[in-house]
């Protein structure tokens, strides 16, 4: 980053709070009796307990904004509807210093117009750590996010805003979690209507949360 600001964790309350509403989702929310998805739940809540007894650096460059964040404010005041007010009003308080990110060397035509993360921790986040992926995805109305899955890494979304469908099994609406076992192939369908905010968290081996790059697959025949 060009013109980064460093400073630390307990120098920014507002990120250290995010990180908090983050744990708190993780150690709120039902895991469906999936011991599975209880146990990821777990996994991210220890890393996120250990990021902040680390008191990591936090990084803060220029922001970044891309097509769609022209729907951020949208999607955080559909948040705000569902009785996501706390995690939303965190978000709202570190906005003016996202970075909105397309994440894939080649994206495919028109996405880039529909889609953007925003990592909130991680080992290239604002909030410096190799225990765990934090951040944000916004969607468009309307966008279909193609088919991928990452290697060695389990991930999770939460919603936050709107409501997205994965590989068309089941609608998820805010306070919903959604969860990929590493090497799932999923593939994202948003409503038309509005759009969707995701928060999401990915845990495994510090050298593939430092490595892991997004490339769309093709599904297999079947999916």
């Amino acid at each position: 980053m060009t013109d980064e600001r460093i400073t630390s964790l307990t120098e920014t309350p507002d990120w250290r709070y995010l990180l908090k509403e983050f744990y708190e989702f993780y150690r709120r929310m039902s895991s469906g009796g999936s011991d599975k998805i209880r146990a990821h739940q777990r996994a991210v809540r220890e890393a996120i307990s250990k990021t902040l007894a680390d008191r990591p650096a936090v990084r803060l460059g220029p922001p970044v904004r891309r097509p769609v964040t022209v729907h951020l404010r949208r999607a955080l005041d559909l948040g705000r509807r569902y009785q996501m007010d706390g995690v939303i009003r965190a978000i709202d308080a570190v906005a003016d210093d996202l970075s909105w990110q397309f994440g894939y060397d080649k994206v495919p035509k028109g996405l880039e117009n529909r889609y953007a993360y925003a990592e909130i921790a991680g080992p290239n986040g604002p909030v410096a750590t190799e225990r765990v992926i934090l951040g944000l995805v916004l969607f468009a109305p309307g966008c279909v996010y193609p088919a991928h899955a990452h290697d060695d890494i389990t991930e999770s979304y939460i919603c936050l805003s709107g409501a997205v469908s994965e590989n068309h099994q089941g609608v998820y609406e805010p306070g919903s979690l959604i969860f990929n076992p590493p090497g799932h192939m999923h593939r994202i369908t948003v409503s038309d209507r509005e759009p969707s905010l995701l928060g999401y968290a990915w845990v495994g081996p510090a050298e593939q949360l430092r490595g892991q790059k997004m490339v769309f697959s093709r599904p297999r025949p079947g999916r």
